[in-house]
C-alpha cells in the first residue's frame, strides 16, 4: 500500500469525526445563511418591483421600452445580489468550519486528538518519521521526502473541500 493510501486510511476515523462535527456546525450555520440569502433576495425583488412600477407610470409612449429596459436591469441586479449573497454565505460557512476545526485545539479532548493524529502521521510517513506539532494545531510528520500534513488547518481545508458541493447546494447556488 502506498504511503498516501496508508495516510488516507489512517486518517479516515479522524476525518470522519471532524467531518461529522463540522457538518453539524455547518448545518446550523447554513440555516442562518439561508435566511440571510432569502432576506437579500426579497429585498432585491422589492427594489425591482418598485423600479418596474415607476417605469410604467412614466407614460404610455415611453412605458414599454423603459419598463422592458428597467425590468431587465432589475432582474440582472437581483441575480447579481442573489449570487453575491450565495458566495458570501458560502465563504462565511467555509470560514466558520475552518475556525471550528482549528478551534478543536482549545477543547478538552485535543491532547488525545493530537496523539491520534501523530500516530496516524507516523504510520503514514514511516517509523523513522519526525513528528512535530503544527503552530495552529495538529501535527506534521517528515521522513525523507515524505511529508504527512495532519495539521488542523489542512484537515479543515479537506473537510471544506469535501463539503463544498453540499455547501453550495444548501446556499441555493
Amino acid at each position: 500500500m502506498s504511503p498516501l493510501a496508508t495516510q488516507d486510511a489512517a486518517l479516515d476515523p479522524v476525518r470522519a469525526a471532524m467531518l461529522r462535527r463540522a457538518t453539524e456546525r455547518a448545518d446550523r450555520i447554513v440555516g442562518q445563511a439561508r435566511d440571510a440569502v432569502q432576506a437579500l433576495a426579497a429585498e432585491a425583488r422589492s427594489h425591482a418591483d418598485a423600479a418596474v412600477a415607476q417605469a410604467r407610470s412614466d407614460g404610455a409612449a415611453q412605458a414599454r421600452p423603459v419598463a422592458a429596459a428597467e425590468l431587465n436591469r432589475s432582474r440582472r441586479a437581483a441575480r447579481s445580489v442573489a449570487l453575491g449573497a450565495n458566495l458570501a454565505a458560502n465563504d462565511e460557512i467555509a470560514g466558520r468550519i475552518r475556525a471550528a476545526v482549528v478551534g478543536l485545539r482549545d477543547e478538552q479532548g485535543y491532547p488525545e486528538l493530537r496523539d491520534r493524529l501523530a500516530r496516524a502521521a507516523r504510520r503514514a510517513a514511516g517509523p523513522q518519521a519526525e513528528v512535530s506539532e503544527h503552530p495552529a494545531g495538529g501535527v506534521v510528520a517528515r521522513a525523507g521526502g515524505v511529508v504527512v500534513d495532519c495539521s488542523l488547518p489542512r484537515l479543515a481545508d479537506r473537510a471544506v473541500a469535501a463539503l463544498g458541493p453540499r455547501i453550495a447546494g444548501l446556499c441555493g447556488s
